[in-house]
């Protein structure tokens, strides 16, 4: 068995703001008519194992744009855990959400689009799944992979919200994934979403592994653990199946 054909390369996209954005952009090399998925890095940058992440939606038959969330910035030395800290809590969730929307429309604007987009985002970038899917109106799934800081001791001029009040405006149905073992987002943080999408009258599904903790589904880092990623896999694609095919 041989994956289907794709393309795959860097490029740029405007984000809400004008701003041109890095990104890389996998899709199918058939003709046809596709949803899209925006993936969402983790703290590190737009790293190998992202864009390996685009690729593989693609060879399911999905448009995946990976933006570089760090255009402006620029990507920290992923091996200095105080840079990468620094640069991830510098960017103002308002220029996200601008960035992570004009993604939205830029694959929504594409000739081979079926005009649905769906977000995932690992670690600080679930987090980010978790806003925009409450922030956007143009996205139709969220997959919130361990997204931390969910709930904020300290607020700032870049972070003014905890993700946590921004649940009562989610506008889309929403897969969490979690593990036991993760201590941002801690499972009693996970369980406090899950009581405010209650709350809410929200579409959502939870899903916490056993044996796993944050970053179990990044197959680079020793916190990789296949049986959860696998199991993860298919029910994003089961999710996304739900709502965005078709």
């Amino acid at each position: 068995m041989y994956a289907p054909d794709i393309h795959a390369d860097m490029m740029q996209y405007p984000s809400q703001d004008g701003t041109a954005i890095n990104a890389y952009f996998s899709r199918p090399a058939a003709q046809g008519r596709y949803p899209g998925v925006v993936v969402i890095m983790e703290a590190f940058g737009l790293n190998d194992h992202i864009k390996d992440v685009a690729r593989r939606f693609a060879e399911q038959g999905y448009l995946a744009i990976a933006p570089d969330m760090y255009t402006r910035e620029g990507s920290p030395d992923a091996t200095v855990m105080d840079e990468v800290i620094k640069t991830m809590f510098s960017v103002p969730d308002t220029q996200a959400v601008a960035d992570l929307e004009g993604a939205i429309t830029y694959l929504k604007g594409q000739s081979d689009s079926n005009s649905k987009v769906g977000a995932i985002g690992f670690c600080s970038g679930g987090r980010y799944t978790l806003i925009i899917g409450c922030k956007s109106r143009n996205l139709d799934a969220a997959v919130d992979s361990a997204g931390g800081f969910i709930i904020q001791e300290q607020h700032t001029p870049q972070r003014p919200v905890s993700p946590i009040d921004m649940v009562p405006t989610l506008g889309c149905p929403l897969l969490g994934l979690f593990g036991e073992e993760d201590a941002n987002p801690s499972p009693a943080h996970a369980a406090r979403l899950k009581e405010e999408l209650d709350k809410h009258g929200k579409t959502y599904e939870f899903r916490m592994y056993r044996n796993a903790g944050h970053a179990f589904f990044a197959d680079y880092r020793p916190s990789y653990r296949p049986v959860a990623a696998q199991d993860m896999w298919h029910r994003v694609l089961t999710f996304y199946g739900q709502h965005l095919q078709g």
